[in-house]
């Protein structure tokens, strides 16, 4: 019997996940399952999404419902439930349980670029994805700041409050928007990036294209850089254990 697998957000024009488990399944010979993109343009259409493909084992969850699918879930993993998004659902028994594979893969991604003097790190974006970082490097010890439009909370920077004693103090900047994605590949956070040094450490979640302009400014300045690929791969892979386990 097939077992179906796929992809939710919207739009989807970005999406690597279909390549990727359609490579994997090519490359391992699993013969039995299939993995499609489903671009649902409202997320109040996941049941009927659910009900009309009965074969579906498992979905991932991308921009922007990482954290607005959560009420259609039946159970959160105690990793999704402490970082508050959901990028991996398993179907089993009627049920959807929800977990969040980001963290697993930003954790195993960022590890052998890290060093003593990256303490403190900003987070460009409030999103799902930036929960996931942000819960890492809290339990890592990095201290942490999310940098946003619309600053709510005292963790929280705005764009414009960013000078260079503050770009000084942060050696770890993480890129966890959606801003420099494919097809918009000129577009960079607004980022003092006159500031960034040969001791910071850019990390960009957007793997498409695979060098943002966001890290081809960090490069010009010195700056170590690592795009999302990795992760991706990485919670992928661990998405795919959770919907077989």
């Amino acid at each position: 019997m097939l077992k179906l697998y796929g992809l939710i957000g919207y739009p989807l024009s970005h999406s690597f996940s279909k390549k990727y488990f359609t490579g994997k399944f090519e490359k391992e010979k699993i013969t039995d399952s299939e993995f499609n993109a489903f671009s649902i343009e409202n997320i109040d259409l996941l049941p009927q999404l659910i009900k009309d493909n009965p074969a579906l084992k498992g979905l991932s969850v991308t921009i922007p419902y990482k954290e607005s699918v959560m009420p259609f879930l039946d159970d959160l993993d105690v990793t999704a439930k402490k970082i508050g998004a959901v990028n991996c659902i398993k179907i089993a028994n009627g049920k959807l349980i929800g977990y969040n594979t980001d963290a697993f893969g930003f954790r195993q991604s960022i590890k052998p670029f890290l060093e003593s003097h990256h303490e403190r790190a900003l987070i460009l974006g409030t999103g799902g994805a930036s929960k996931a970082v942000y819960s890492v490097l809290m339990e890592i010890g990095i201290d942490c700041r999310f940098v946003t439009r619309n600053k709510k909370a005292e963790n929280q920077f705005s764009y414009s409050e960013l000078n260079e004693n503050m770009v000084n103090a942060f050696k770890l900047i993480v890129n966890a928007s959606p801003v420099g994605m494919f097809p918009n590949v000129d577009n960079a956070p607004q980022i003092p990036y006159e500031f960034i040094s040969s001791s910071h450490l850019l990390y960009d979640l957007v793997y498409n294209p695979a060098q943002t302009e966001f890290l081809k400014r960090g490069k010009a300045n010195g700056a170590a850089i690592v795009n999302g690929l990795s992760m991706l791969q990485q919670q992928a892979e661990e998405a795919w254990r959770i919907w077989n386990e």
